[in-house]
């Protein structure tokens, strides 16, 4: 545990070292609030968030990967990788390191939208419940992107490779359960094989967290797809140790 947490102290305090995560939060922050102003809040009457979060996964899609395309591609681009595998701490430490430390980073970001919270409150009295679980479905979301990039990173030196191959693999976890694609896929697909895409989408499971009730299902397919992700990636790192 002791390499855990150096690696992750060293890169949780490397993304405010520079202006680059100030950047990205402001960014962030900018298109949340402008995505959920600009679709007609205030003219929908209704005191709550959805529409602040059924914008999240498309925001999510770009966002997260910019922060996960430097996990691993800065770090073999700079020959950096060599010297961390020569300390004292194991591929899977420092993977889940990286990991936790940007999965804390964009949770600072998410944290940072309060002000949304606190004007749904004072226009009207929003259900606190399904805010709070959006909340908490928009973390394990977060964590599932972030998990699709880091593997992306450990692929490529390249950080804009890395970046439009994670931006490539999320919006298709993304799209594949939206309406529009169920009903495209519909019309050659087998209802067994239609039901087994749908269930494999972010939609589908942070769609049903939105909805107010956190499901052991839906929680332990985030899980899942963050554990798989991340055990393909140690899977790269340690073949390119070993070479």
């Amino acid at each position: 545990m002791t390499g855990f947490w150096a690696v992750f102290k060293r890169e949780f305090k490397g993304y405010f070292a520079t202006p680059v995560a100030y950047v990205f939060l402001v960014i962030f922050l900018f298109f949340a609030g402008y995505l959920t102003f600009k679709q007609g809040f205030f003219e929908a009457r209704q005191a709550d968030m959805r529409m602040f979060f059924m914008n999240l996964p498309l925001l999510f899609v770009f966002m997260v990967p910019a922060t996960a395309m430097r996990l691993w591609a800065e770090e073999r681009k700079s020959g950096s990788i060599e010297l961390l595998f020569t300390l004292p701490i194991t591929v899977t430490q420092a993977i889940l390191g990286k990991f936790f430390a940007a999965w804390l980073f964009i949770i600072v970001g998410l944290v940072m939208t309060f002000p949304m919270a606190l004007t749904v409150a004072w226009l009207g009295e929003p259900d606190m419940g399904l805010i709070i679980t959006g909340y908490i479905g928009s973390a394990f979301m977060a964590g599932g992107f972030l998990a699709v990039g880091c593997l992306f990173s450990a692929v490529s030196k390249n950080q804009v490779i890395a970046f439009i191959l994670a931006v490539t693999a999320c919006a298709v976890l993304v799209f594949a359960g939206m309406p529009t694609t169920m009903n495209y896929l519909a019309g050659f697909l087998p209802a067994g094989l239609l039901a087994a895409i749908e269930q494999m989408s972010f939609q589908v499971h942070f769609e049903s967290i939105q909805r107010g009730v956190v499901k052991f299902s839906d929680l332990s397919y985030f899980i899942i797809l963050m554990a798989g992700w991340l055990a393909a990636t140690a899977f790269i790192l340690n073949e390119r140790k070993a070479s």
